[in-house]
């Protein structure tokens, strides 16, 4: 019996690109899943309305599914999501869909599954194929086995039921022994949708292929939420060899082409936090931030993934913050080039002032101020203990290490060396977002310790009209900060140096020497 193949790299692959894709990537990959051995297409969700922000096929828009209806040769799939979909809502998310979409694939939790039956059997009332996406596949023998004993229940209407490896950490002999008892307690169409996190997604698609499941989901370069999916060109490549399946490989490779700038850019694809992830059975969703966010080392998400795998809030625990209003002023020191470039007119406006303090944004500079004799706080956040050690180094280290309050969700990293010279937040209580920035937790730590005068230094921000994404994104998140502590201090912060943050007032550092 021919086993399906189902591509869904605009739906799985759209939690790298907030569900945009532009026109021309997605006309060429439409031209070439028209000639390529694959037989549904999983372009994307439909979703109700929600604050955060979702491009076309996050929504799936009638105009959009039109258009691909009209150049796709292949069957349609749009995903709904169980949690976020109530039968009620059907006739606004699917009745203007009808015709133009084929499957409807469903996003279950297992603990849902009966809450689940009632809404496909609503779907599949209205016409379409009905497809089960159940999720955590490896928690399923252990945790939620209950819901596998109710499966004929599916019998009726369902068109699929696939069995989803929704952390990447399914072996063979899991997807050998699950899908005998998924096939034992019904007679609807399987499928299986892995994960790559511990590269075994060819292996278990193979082996669920030779097992007689009836779809397997792969996508273009693997591209798909956290570690990624198994790519749709080694899928073929494999079948085209063992299998004497039919592949144009002219065309397969114009399809990698299109989507290679789009793997330049979002980077996705396996590494050691989703591995640990996928080992341990949890969910990408948290790790795939982790790995994005700038801020976090590997060594701090390996920490998170410990504490989350042995339920540990945290690891460590420090003396809180003391010395509140001890020093008249605080200069606040970030990453910006401004700081070298000023140097030794912010060194003598230090030497210069009777009661001053440095708190360290950024380790970054650290090294150039060596020679001030004043205290100094550096902010531990993400790789700065890393850095801290390569530019302080660890020899007669006695300034002070300042960590976010406890419970911190990234655990605790602290060197060796500092650990007797580490305090850490009460609280961030001037923001309510952004809460373990390095500039938060410098601004909160400033608060703290100054009586008077708050100064910064090295927040330039970044010159030019096109900026790269990263520095949108800090940007973005300096600006909600400083406004932020604008409205707690009642007044905005003070830049000695230049800045593009039209937030901060610039004070010329030379005024003041």
């Amino acid at each position: 019996m021919h086993c399906k193949i189902l591509d869904c790299t605009l739906r799985d692959g759209g939690y790298y690109t907030n569900w945009d894709f532009d026109s021309k990537t997605v006309d060429a990959y439409i031209g070439a899943m028209n000639e390529l051995p694959v037989d549904y297409l999983e372009v994307g969700y439909r979703n109700l309305p929600t604050k955060e922000y979702m491009g076309k096929f996050g929504y799936s828009p009638v105009s959009v599914l039109k258009h691909l209806r009209e150049t796709c040769t292949k069957k349609l799939v749009v995903m709904l999501n169980e949690k976020s979909t109530k039968p009620e809502n059907l006739d606004k998310l699917l009745k203007p869909v009808v015709g133009l979409v084929d499957m409807i694939r469903i996003a279950i939790d297992p603990k849902n599954f009966n809450r689940a039956v009632v809404l496909a059997k609503a779907v599949k009332a209205m016409g379409f194929e009905v497809g089960f996406n159940c999720m955590y596949m490896s928690k399923w023998p252990s945790e939620c086995s209950d819901f596998l004993k109710n499966l004929s229940v599916l019998n009726d209407f369902c068109d699929l039921f696939c069995m989803v490896d929704s952390f990447g950490g399914v072996t063979p002999e899991d997807v050998t022994c699950i899908y005998k008892e998924v096939r034992k307690n019904t007679s609807v169409p399987v499928g299986f949708h892995g994960h790559n996190n511990l590269q075994l997604g060819l292996i278990n698609t193979i082996t669920a292929w030779n097992l007689g499941v009836d779809y397997v989901d792969a996508t273009i370069m693997g591209m798909g939420r956290g570690a990624g999916n198994l790519n749709m060109e080694l899928l073929l490549t494999y079948l085209n060899a063992h299998n004497d399946m039919k592949v144009d490989f002219n065309v397969l490779g114009d399809v990698i082409s299109a989507f290679t700038p789009l793997m330049e850019k979002c980077r996705w694809g396996t590494n050691l936090p989703y591995m640990l992830a996928g080992a341990n059975k949890i969910p990408q969703k948290e790790v795939m931030e982790w790995v994005t966010n700038r801020v976090y080392s590997f060594n701090s998400i390996v920490r998170a993934l410990e504490n989350r795998k042995n339920n540990t809030k945290d690891n460590a625990k420090y003396d809180v913050i003391d010395e509140k209003g001890f020093y008249k002023n605080v200069l606040v020191i970030g990453g910006g080039n401004s700081v070298i470039e000023h140097l030794d007119a912010i060194k003598e406006f230090v030497k210069k002032q009777d009661n001053i303090t440095l708190v360290f944004a950024t380790a970054r500079h650290a090294a150039a101020f060596a020679d001030v004799n004043a205290a100094k706080y550096y902010c531990l956040v993400g790789n700065e203990g890393r850095r801290l050690t390569a530019t302080v180094g660890t020899k007669n280290f006695h300034d002070v290490c300042v960590l976010p309050p406890y419970p911190r969700t990234m655990g605790t990293e602290v060197p060796k060396y500092a650990e007797q010279h580490t305090i850490e937040l009460e609280s961030v209580d001037f923001t309510s977002e952004y809460k373990d920035s390095v500039t938060t937790i410098a601004l909160q730590a400033a608060l703290h310790l100054a009586s008077e005068n708050i100064y910064a230094v090295g927040y330039d921000g970044y010159p030019g009209n096109i900026l790269s994404e990263k520095e949108m994104a800090l940007t973005h998140e300096n600006k909600f900060i400083f406004n932020a502590y604008e409205a707690s201090k009642g007044e905005p912060l003070k830049s000695l140096t230049p800045s593009l943050y039209k937030e901060l007032i610039v004070e010329s550092v030379y005024q003041f020497i």
